[in-house]
């Protein structure tokens, strides 16, 4: 496990200055760090998929966790960081080394992932990208069925949030489309290198067990995306634009059995994919 001066030490080797445009606050506490491998409760042979693995703290500790059938992708932007990850974990844990494969890209334009596939997703994802970059994966890897991440406390409220919330919104709804999204714990600022000014919170979450019926999911985020563009205003409004009138909308969405006058913020996602099947029949 790597501790603050493990981590600074590492830092220094490589003349790395932590990058707030690229949201590096890097872990520098191997209790959470054991905590979070054991909250995501990985099986031995799960192919864990990690974003942004920085300089290998979660990644050891992810390694230690899996059986021999088992692996670590880790999936990280900056080149440099990539390419020094093996080093770290040759040298750590040089018994775990042959488990682990760093594949160097943006995980917001993640295309897809050489075999074998994960099955898992574990990460401290950057503040200002988590959102996109969770809904990202989750559409283009299928076979990840489970994931727990670490993100800013605010975005975390976001993704678990419930119709009706103050903080319910296109994040909530949109992670509720692919799974569960349920509050896993606070982290404390105080455990990252350099302390962002806020702390963060665990969100796990789970795939549906079976797929979705009905509209493709880009016709249900795009009711998402408009029912939520003003939030203070009822559906009738907020969706003339998709179905051509404010008339027109008003009959979408009694044709979903909801209330036209009724907010995006009081909808469930079962809600918003009726929206858009009964959109389909009105053009």
């Amino acid at each position: 496990m790597l501790g603050p001066a493990e981590v600074r030490g590492l830092a220094a080797g490589l003349r790395l200055r932590p990058s707030k445009q690229r949201g590096q606050n890097f872990v520098v506490d191997p209790n959470t760090v054991r905590r979070i491998a054991r909250i995501a409760d990985l099986r031995p042979d799960d192919v864990v998929l990690e974003v942004g693995p920085g300089l290998g703290s979660l990644t050891l500790g992810l390694l230690d966790v899996t059986g021999p059938q088992g692996r670590v992708v880790a999936v990280e932007v900056d080149t440099g960081l990539a390419a020094a990850l093996p080093a770290t974990v040759a040298d750590r844990a040089p018994e775990l080394a042959d488990r682990l494969t760093v594949v160097a890209a943006d995980a917001l334009h993640l295309p897809t992932l050489p075999d074998p596939v994960p099955t898992a997703l574990v990460a401290n994802l950057p503040y200002n990208v988590a959102v996109p970059v969770l809904l990202h994966l989750w559409a283009v890897l299928p076979t990840v069925r489970r994931a727990l991440v670490m993100v800013q406390a605010e975005v975390a409220d976001r993704l678990v949030a419930g119709p009706g919330s103050r903080t319910y919104g296109v994040p909530s709804v949109k992670a509720a489309w692919y799974g569960t999204a349920t509050a896993a714990g606070r982290v404390s600022r105080s455990v990252f290198w350099p302390a962002p000014h806020v702390d963060s919170g665990l969100v796990a979450w789970r795939r549906h067990e079976a797929a979705r019926s009905g509209p493709p999911r880009e016709e249900v985020f795009a009711v998402v995306d408009a029912a939520f563009a003003q939030r203070r205003k009822t559906l009738r409004s907020t969706l003339a634009g998709l179905a051509g009138s404010r008339t027109a909308a008003e009959a979408v969405v009694r044709g979903a059995g909801v209330d036209p006058g009724a907010r995006g913020e009081q909808l469930a996602v079962s809600d918003f994919v009726r929206i858009a099947m009964s959109l389909r029949r009105h053009r």
